[in-house]
C-alpha cells in the first residue's frame, strides 16, 4: 500500500482549473520532488494533502484513508503529517524549546521531560542545539527554517511535506536547510517536496514529478528526468532552470545559452 495517493484529483478556484485529474502515488520511504514553472499548481497540490486546500473531485489517500472524507478529524490527520512552509510559521512569542515541545505535550501526551529531551536531540540533528533557549526573532532565516523542520519532526510524522522551504531564504542559507533535508532522506523518511532546487532534486529524490498548468506531465526517476525528459514542456523548463548564470564581469549575451 502506498503512503500517499492522489486519485483523479481536480481543484478549481472559481472558473480557474488549478489541478487537472492528478493521479500519482508515493511509497513508504520515497522522496518525491514536485517541480514546474510558477503557477503550475505545485503548492496547491501539496496543500490538499492536509486539507489546507479543498478539492472538488477525486480522492487523496494517506495510509489508505481518504483525507477528504467527512468524518476525518483534521487535527489527528495533521498531527500525522509534518508540514514545513516557506515562511517558517514558528510561534514568535515562544522560545525554540517551547516551539518544539508544545505539540508533543499537548497532542501526543508526552511528558515535559520527554518532550524536552526529544527537542534537544532534534535540535542537535539540525545543528542548532545551542539555540534551544533563543527566540525566533533572534535567529536567521535558515536557522528558523531548521527549527521549523525539527518542530515538525517532533510529532514523529510518517510523512513530511515541504512547500518551497528555501524560497524565502538568502542564498547562503539555502544549503544549510537542504543539508538537513538530505540527512532526513538518508534516514528513509517519506517526503514530498515542492522546490526549485534542481541540484537537490537530482541528488536526493526517488522520483521527480513535473507539473505545468495544473497537470502532472511527468513522473520519472531523477536520472531519467534530467537526462531524457519526455515532455516538450519539461525539456524547455530544464533548459531554462539549468542554463548557466552569466559570468561576473561578462555581458550576459557572451555566455552560451
Amino acid at each position: 500500500m502506498s503512503m500517499l495517493a492522489f486519485e483523479n484529483v481536480d481543484k478549481f478556484y472559481g472558473e480557474h482549473h488549478v489541478l487537472k485529474g492528478i493521479n500519482a502515488t508515493i511509497g513508504r520511504g520515497e522522496v518525491v520532488v514536485v517541480c514546474g514553472p510558477s503557477g503550475s499548481g505545485k503548492s496547491t497540490l501539496i496543500r490538499t494533502v492536509t486539507r489546507l486546500e479543498a478539492i472538488q473531485k477525486g480522492r487523496i489517500l494517506f495510509e489508505g484513508r481518504d483525507v477528504t472524507a467527512r468524518d476525518v478529524k483534521l487535527n489527528q490527520l495533521r498531527a500525522r503529517i509534518g508540514f514545513v512552509f516557506q515562511s517558517f510559521n514558528l510561534f514568535q512569542n515562544l522560545s525554540v524549546r517551547q516551539n518544539l515541545i508544545l505539540g508533543p505535550t499537548k497532542v501526543l501526551g508526552m511528558s515535559r521531560d520527554e518532550a524536552v529531551a526529544q527537542a534537544e536531540t532534534l535540535l542537535a540533528k539540525v545543528g542548532l542545539a545551542h539555540k534551544i533557549d533563543a527566540m525566533p526573532a533572534n535567529l536567521s532565516g535558515g536557522q528558523q527554517q531548521r527549527v521549523a523542520i525539527a518542530r515538525a519532526l517532533a510529532m514523529k510524522p510518517p510523512l513530511m511535506l515541504f512547500d518551497e522551504p528555501t524560497s524565502a531564504l538568502d542564498p547562503e542559507m539555502v544549503q544549510e536547510v537542504l543539508q538537513v533535508m538530505r540527512s532526513l532522506a538518508g534516514d528513509g523518511l517519506t517526503m514530498m517536496i515542492v522546490t526549485h532546487e534542481m541540484g537537490f532534486a537530482r541528488d536526493v529524490s526517488s522520483r521527480v514529478w513535473f507539473m505545468d498548468q495544473g497537470e502532472l506531465l511527468e513522473d520519472s526517476p531523477p536520472a531519467e528526468f534530467f537526462s531524457r525528459p519526455k515532455h516538450a514542456r519539461a525539456q524547455r523548463f530544464l533548459q531554462d532552470v539549468l542554463r548557466p548564470s552569466p559570468t561576473i564581469g561578462m555581458p550576459s549575451d557572451a555566455v552560451p545559452a
